[in-house]
Protein backbone atom coordinates (compact mmCIF):
# COMPACT_ATOMS: atom_id res chain seq x y z
CA UNK A 1 0.00 0.00 0.00
CA UNK A 2 1.08 3.33 -1.03
CA UNK A 3 2.17 6.24 1.52
CA UNK A 4 -0.99 8.29 -0.47
CA UNK A 5 -3.40 5.38 0.59
CA UNK A 6 -2.99 4.94 3.92
CA UNK A 7 -1.79 8.98 5.21
CA UNK A 8 -5.76 9.54 5.24
CA UNK A 9 -6.55 5.94 7.20
CA UNK A 10 -4.06 6.58 10.06
CA UNK A 11 -4.90 8.55 12.73
CA UNK A 12 -4.95 12.34 12.94
CA UNK A 13 -2.52 11.89 16.03
CA UNK A 14 -0.49 9.59 13.72
CA UNK A 15 -0.22 11.89 10.77
CA UNK A 16 0.23 14.92 13.07
CA UNK A 17 3.60 13.02 14.69
CA UNK A 18 4.57 12.32 11.25
CA UNK A 19 4.69 15.93 10.10
CA UNK A 20 6.21 17.72 12.92
CA UNK A 21 8.76 14.55 13.30
CA UNK A 22 9.05 14.04 9.66
CA UNK A 23 12.49 11.64 9.17
CA UNK A 24 12.88 10.72 12.60
CA UNK A 25 12.84 7.46 13.55
CA UNK A 26 9.14 6.04 13.95
CA UNK A 27 7.61 5.41 17.75
CA UNK A 28 5.79 2.11 18.08
CA UNK A 29 2.17 3.76 18.45
CA UNK A 30 3.16 5.40 15.03
CA UNK A 31 4.42 1.92 13.32
CA UNK A 32 1.50 0.76 14.99
CA UNK A 33 -1.11 2.61 13.68
CA UNK A 34 0.45 2.45 10.00
CA UNK A 35 0.44 -1.67 9.94
CA UNK A 36 -2.91 -1.68 11.24
CA UNK A 37 -4.23 0.25 8.03
CA UNK A 38 -1.79 -1.52 5.85
CA UNK A 39 -2.57 -5.28 6.56
CA UNK A 40 1.47 -4.95 8.24
CA UNK A 41 2.51 -4.25 4.63
CA UNK A 42 5.75 -1.97 4.39
CA UNK A 43 6.14 -1.57 0.72
CA UNK A 44 9.95 -0.86 -0.05
CA UNK A 45 8.81 2.27 -1.54
CA UNK A 46 8.02 4.38 1.66
CA UNK A 47 9.48 2.49 4.10
CA UNK A 48 13.38 2.74 4.54
CA UNK A 49 13.38 -0.24 7.11
CA UNK A 50 15.58 -0.56 10.42
CA UNK A 51 18.32 1.87 11.12
CA UNK A 52 20.33 2.36 14.15
CA UNK A 53 18.41 4.75 15.64
CA UNK A 54 14.72 2.42 14.77
CA UNK A 55 12.65 2.54 11.72
CA UNK A 56 12.11 5.10 9.31
CA UNK A 57 10.62 5.84 6.19
CA UNK A 58 12.28 6.14 3.13
CA UNK A 59 13.60 9.90 1.94
CA UNK A 60 10.65 9.39 -0.87
CA UNK A 61 8.25 9.46 2.14
CA UNK A 62 10.36 12.20 4.48
CA UNK A 63 9.82 14.59 1.38
CA UNK A 64 6.46 13.43 0.62
CA UNK A 65 4.81 14.24 3.86
CA UNK A 66 6.82 17.42 4.09
CA UNK A 67 5.15 18.39 0.94
CA UNK A 68 1.47 18.00 2.92
CA UNK A 69 3.12 20.13 5.57
CA UNK A 70 3.30 22.62 3.14
CA UNK A 71 0.09 22.52 1.59
CA UNK A 72 2.04 21.15 -1.37
CA UNK A 73 0.84 18.85 -4.31
CA UNK A 74 3.03 15.58 -3.03
CA UNK A 75 4.54 13.48 -5.83
CA UNK A 76 5.07 9.67 -6.18
CA UNK A 77 4.58 7.40 -3.56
Amino acid sequence: MKILEWWPLVGAETRDWLIEHNGEPLRPNVIADIMAVTGGTTDSEWWAAESADGPQLSDAAVDWIEAVANDEEPTGE
